[in-house]
């Protein structure tokens, strides 16, 4: 009897989690936004840049997005449509 026991209440554990799981999807769905509100246009050498980040437009935001992160831990978000831009993003993308 305690078997059974056992293997019920690991059933509705298994099931709880799954429909927990279900629920948990199209909350974060709604969240997703832009990160960037505004965008930086002035060039600036790309050695100062430590890390890039290219974000593709999609249901979370309907703009391109490209974020780097400047070696005083300063985070920006450039302007994708600049030439500057995508001629940084295509040496990174190099490497």
């Amino acid at each position: 009897m305690t078997s059974k026991l056992a293997v019920a209440l690991l059933a509705a554990i298994v099931l709880s989690a799954a429909l927990h799981e279900a629920s948990v999807l199209p909350r974060i769905e709604t969240e997703l936004r832009c990160l960037c509100i505004g965008t930086h246009s002035i060039p600036f050498h790309p050695k100062f840049i430590r890390e890039l980040r290219v974000i593709e437009s999609g249901p979370h935001c309907a703009n391109s997005e490209v974020i780097v992160k400047l070696d005083n831990e300063t985070s920006l978000c450039l302007n994708p449509k600049e030439k500057w831009v995508q001629n940084v993003v295509q040496l990174f993308l190099e490497r």
